[in-house]
């Protein structure tokens, strides 16, 4: 129901003395719905980011974009010249896998407690760096439904150092991950998507994995010039089925 009429709020998230900023959006009419946490790229909680949020809101979710460099720029937001990349990247190198991990899930509960549709089903999705902390997002116990596009360097590290992102799929208990990856990203090579494919058989986590071709990093925002209209649009529907499966109907 992509015309459903929505809210949003810029909200206040507490996680001990933190306070997270995020973007709030949510069906206007009353009920009970499943939330979606929407984790951004390394430009920060954009204009893009915004704009999916509220897409996932007007298909029958509560959806939240938490600011992930709120400890290291309170508010920061850019867009996508190779300035900006810069001082995205210098940011994401300053973050930590748990402390990523603890924002995330005062996300969660925020959903659960603070939002008037008490959100008992709950899903992530992420971009570029959302994409690997959705990937580690997902090892939380309460995510039953991840969306990761592009998520780089899941086989080859972790956010704060340590072993990489791909030793924690073990950790993936009960929900289900579909990965999104362009062919022509030359920051995933074939090989670690067929890494990331590999660690999932083998831990039984329930996964697809969608590899279009001609797409580049970053197919999916339509404010980049490495959009894919064909590839953002079928990658779309799959995100639509895959919230539906498993928050939608599981909250009935």
């Amino acid at each position: 129901m992509a015309n459903r009429e929505i809210k949003t709020n810029s909200v206040k998230i507490a996680n001990d003395s933190l306070e997270i900023e995020a973007y709030l959006a949510m069906p206007a009419d009353t009920g009970n719905f499943p939330g979606v946490v929407v984790l951004q790229e390394i430009f920060g909680v954009n204009d893009h980011i915004r704009d999916v949020t509220r897409r996932i809101a007007q298909e029958g979710y509560v959806a939240i974009a938490p600011a992930l460099y709120q400890r290291q720029a309170p508010r920061f937001e850019t867009g996508y010249t190779a300035q900006d990349i810069t001082i995205g990247k210098k940011y994401k190198d300053q973050t930590t896998a748990e402390e990523l991990l603890s924002d995330i899930q005062a996300t969660i509960n925020y959903l659960i407690s603070h939002t008037p549709s008490k959100a008992n089903a709950i899903g992530c999705i992420g971009f570029c760096f959302g994409g690997h902390v959705a990937y580690l997002a997902a090892t939380l116990p309460d995510i039953q439904a991840t969306a990761s596009f592009y998520g780089a360097g899941i086989t080859t590290m972790t956010p704060g150092g340590g072993a990489p992102t791909l030793t924690r799929t073990k950790q993936i208990k009960g929900g289900t991950i579909y990965l999104f990856f362009g062919m022509e990203d030359a920051s995933i090579p074939v090989e670690q998507v067929d890494q990331i494919e590999e660690a999932l058989d083998k831990n039984q986590v329930v996964h697809r994995i969608f590899r279009y071709k001609g797409a580049d990093h970053g197919f999916f925002c339509d404010q980049r010039a490495s959009y894919n209209e064909a590839a953002a649009a079928d990658a779309w529907v799959q995100v639509k089925q895959l919230f539906r499966q498993e928050l939608a109907l599981a909250s009935t």
